[in-house]
């Protein structure tokens, strides 16, 4: 499949099959990797724009809404990725917008705590844009926009992104663009 008509079967919206499980780069006590559950909220536009919506749970089965996180920007296609014929190399650049709205009160105490200078008082329900600004509890930095090096493979009417590293690493450089394929998004009507 060529770049152009990749990204044309890739416009509008797609989401999450079901809750998904991801590791995540915080370890438990016994030092093995803390799990966390998620739905993601995909839209791809003309221009190569981007908005995603990731819903972070509390409990494997989405129940229990943690936070919501509201990210926009632009792709950038680096050329072909070895994983599958057709798949694509992208950069993910939050450079339009980032915010993120607590939706459990244990999740607001928290952000209340580690990330308050800066901030309004984190309150359930209520987003507040992290864009630009530092934001400790995801390793944002101020002054630089997020950025993820990942892929995009479409095939059988699903869209893949990068499978997450067992080890929790994140896609923060090109030595861990991811090397296998995850969970995939389903087309939105």
């Amino acid at each position: 499949m060529s770049l152009d008509t990749l990204k044309t079967q890739l416009l509008g919206g797609w989401a999450s099959l079901a809750p998904e499980l991801r590791p995540s780069s915080q370890k438990n006590a016994d030092g093995s990797v803390k799990p966390f559950h998620l739905r993601r909220e995909f839209r791809y536009a003309a221009g190569d724009r981007f908005e995603l919506v990731v819903t972070n749970y509390a409990d494997p089965l989405g129940q229990l809404p943690l936070a919501r996180i509201l990210i926009r920007g632009h792709m950038l296609w680096r050329g072909e990725h070895p994983i599958a014929s057709g798949a694509q190399k992208v950069d993910f650049i939050a450079d339009e917008a980032y915010e993120v709205a607590p939706l459990l009160q244990g999740f607001a105490d928290v952000l209340n705590q580690v990330a308050a200078q800066g901030y309004a008082r984190w309150e359930v329900g209520a987003a507040q844009s992290v864009f630009g600004k530092a934001f400790v509890p995801f390793g944002l930095v101020e002054g630089r926009h997020f950025m993820e090096h990942d892929l995009v493979h479409l095939s059988h009417g699903l869209l893949f992104w990068g499978s997450r590293h067992v080890d929790g690493r994140g896609f923060d450089t090109e030595a861990n663009r991811p090397t296998n394929l995850q969970i995939p998004l389903a087309r939105q009507a």
